[in-house]
Parts: structure tokens; C-alpha cells; sequence
């Protein structure tokens, strides 16, 4: 009998001392858990701290300049070494420098432009014989043949202007001369430039041409430049000065430039009338490529090159090409793509003069009433 007491007994404690491990454990985890929770609310309390650069050093202190523009001379409990120009971080209540960080690149300009390196041959161009020859005069050769340039001792144009109605091939110019001398192709637009970034414009345009430089040999192309390039008025609104501040920006870039550098400029507009004088100046973008209509011949030209690869029934190519007078070279490739998206509906493999004919008469419907549309609402 004293036995099983005894046995319960300790049956007893075992038990209780096993429970005691248990809630020892349990404690434990939550004691972490409480200090895991502590450090994220002090996280939490925390104050952020601001960016801020250094515009001059002044024995102990500093003067900074905020992102909103302000500036204020401040302490500098930071052991590293500052320059005029950098990143600091500072404390949000008074501005005391903590440290330095690397320099923040605000924009990250490569998200907002298009970079690549074309593949676009000369071929695949048609009835711009005389433009094609003028681009590779003023783009290509100095890239490709600098040293002509220094031994003659002429400096080539820094950048052309390309002008001329929609359509007519002035993106598909300036693709081929980047694909032909290997450079890296950067295009923006001005009017995204323009609506996108308002307040900073004149930043991510100095920002675009460092990435050139960086990625040269290199051609910048400003899809619509008469957006920030245009004729300068009384300036009133906000927006108007943004666009200004932004043609300055582009202005001084340019002429940051020497004529030989591996990077070139290629503006490219509809309206050339509306342009401000000083961007096509001696020394800018002075060199400027008329880009027109086709005329007969080179209708003809970019009607084999996209209908090469397409099957066809007897055309009357001539009938065909005077019924398209007037159309540019992308018109004339949706003429080409409408015929075969008719002789495919038809479930044919070759393409018909009837299908092409009534492809022009759609497309030219389509033009008017786009131009339509401008006119009432543009």
C-alpha cells in the first residue's frame, strides 16, 4: 500500500514537473515574440529620415539642399567624408546629418525610354533614297569615321532634324542608321516628357543624355520635339514655364556635346513651322532632312518591299500604285496588311487587285475620318 503511494506520488510530480517544462517553454517563446514585437513598434516609433544634398561644406556644418528646393545650414554627426553634391541622409526634426548614402537616382530614366539596339536594315526602306543618303552623311560617318573629320578638320553636325507628314519613315531612318553603326537607340517623346513629368523635366533630360554617354556610342531620338521645342511666348501658367525649363535642359545638353562624341541627336516632328529657331541653330540640331510623301516611284518601291513575301494573282501594279497617290509609306503597309487580312477571312492564300483596291479605299476612308476627328476635338 506504501508503494503505490509512494509510485502515485511521484507519478505526480513528474507529471507537474513535465507541465512546469511546458509552461518554462511556453513563457520563453513568448518573451520572444514580446521582444520581436518590441523592436518592430520602436521600428514603427522610429522618425524617418530625409534625403538631402550637399550643396557647401562650412567648418562644422553643413548646408543642404531638401528635395522640396529649401535650404538650411545644418550639423554634421556623420563620420564620413562630404563633398558638395552628395546624398546625405538627415534627421527629420532638425536635419542633422546621420550618413551618407549613394547617390539616389530619382528617375531611373531607363524605365521611361525606350533602349534597344535595332536591327532595322537600310533595305527594308523604300523611295528615300536622297534622306537615307543625307543621314549617313551626318550621322554614320562621324561614328563610324571620325578620323575623316579630323583630318579634313570639320566638325559634323551634332544632330538632324527630321521633318515631314506622319508615316513617312522618319522613325524607320533614324532605327537604321542607329542598326548600321551599332549604337544604342533611345527614344522618348516629347509630349510624354511634357505630360508625364511635370515639375522635373528638365532633371530626366539631363538624366536621358548621361545614359547615352554611358551607353555610347549612342542616338538619342525625340519622337514629337516641337512638344518642348516649340516657338517660346509669354510664359504664364506653371506648365508653360515646366516646358520651358525643359527646352533649356535639352539646349544645354546639346551643347555639352562635342561634334565628335559618340552620341548624336536625332529630333523628329510633323511641325516643323511651330519649332523655336534656337534648336535648329549652327551648332544644334542645324542639319534638317526634309522626310515627304512618296511620290509615284517610291510608292512603287514600298509596295514591293511589303508585298515581297505575300502570293498574288495578276495585279496591275501601276493601277494600284495611282490609286494609293497621296499615301504615305505606313499607309501603304496597312493597305498591304488589310489585303491579306481579306484574302484570309476568304479563306484564299493569294491576294487579289480587288483586294487591294478596296483595302485603299478603306484606308484613305479611315485617314479622313481621323482627320475628322482632329479637327473637331484636336
Amino acid at each position: 500500500m506504501t508503494d503505490d503511494i509512494a509510485y502515485s506520488y511521484t507519478a505526480h510530480v513528474d507529471g507537474l514537473e513535465e507541465e512546469n517544462k511546458l509552461l518554462r517553454d511556453s513563457l520563453d517563446n513568448q518573451e520572444k515574440e514580446i521582444e520581436i514585437l518590441r523592436k518592430q513598434l520602436d521600428r514603427y516609433q522610429k522618425p524617418p529620415l530625409v534625403a538631402c544634398e550637399v550643396k557647401t561644406l562650412m567648418d562644422n556644418h553643413v548646408l543642404v539642399k531638401l528635395p522640396n528646393g529649401n535650404e538650411f545650414l545644418v550639423e554634421n554627426v556623420s563620420e564620413d567624408k562630404l563633398g558638395a553634391g552628395d546624398t546625405v541622409l538627415a534627421e527629420q526634426k532638425n536635419l542633422t546629418i546621420v550618413r551618407k548614402i549613394n547617390k539616389i537616382n530619382k528617375f531611373d530614366a531607363e524605365k521611361f525610354v525606350i533602349i534597344e539596339k535595332p536591327n532595322t536594315e537600310w533595305e527594308i526602306i523604300g523611295g528615300l533614297q536622297e534622306q537615307e543618303r543625307d543621314i549617313k552623311e551626318v550621322i554614320e560617318l562621324p561614328l563610324l569615321k571620325p578620323e575623316l573629320f579630323k583630318k579634313v578638320g570639320i566638325d559634323p553636325p551634332k544632330g538632324i532634324l527630321l521633318h515631314g507628314p506622319p508615316g513617312t519613315g522618319k522613325t524607320l531612318l533614324a532605327k537604321a542608321v542607329a542598326a548600321s553603326t551599332n549604337s544604342t537607340f533611345i527614344e522618348i517623346t516629347g509630349s510624354e516628357l511634357v505630360q508625364k513629368f511635370i515639375g522635373e523635366g528638365a532633371k530626366l533630360v539631363k538624366e536621358i543624355f548621361q545614359i547615352a554617354r554611358d551607353k555610347s556610342p549612342s542616338i538619342i531620338f525625340i519622337d514629337e520635339i516641337d512638344a518642348i521645342a516649340s516657338m517660346r511666348i509669354d510664359v504664364g501658367t506653371s506648365g508653360e514655364r515646366e516646358v520651358q525649363r525643359t527646352f533649356m535642359q535639352l539646349l544645354a545638353e546639346i551643347d555639352g556635346f562635342k561634334p565628335l562624341d559618340d552620341v548624336k541627336i536625332i529630333g523628329c516632328t510633323n511641325r516643323k513651322d511651330i519649332l523655336d529657331a534656337a534648336v535648329t541653330r549652327p551648332g544644334r540640331l542645324d542639319r534638317l532632312i526634309h522626310v515627304p510623301v512618296p511620290n509615284e516611284e517610291g510608292r512603287k518601291e514600298i509596295f514591293k518591299i511589303h508585298t515581297k513575301d505575300m502570293k498574288t494573282a495578276k495585279i496591275d501594279v501601276d493601277n494600284v500604285i495611282k490609286s494609293m497617290e497621296g499615301f504615305s509609306g505606313a499607309e501603304i503597309k496597312a493597305v498591304a496588311t488589310e489585303a491579306g487580312y481579306k484574302a484570309i477571312r476568304e479563306n484564299r492564300a493569294k491576294i487579289t487587285e480587288e483586294d487591294l483596291l478596296e483595302s485603299i479605299d478603306k484606308v484613305r476612308q479611315e485617314e479622313l475620318e481621323d482627320g475628322d476627328y482632329v479637327r473637331m476635338f484636336g
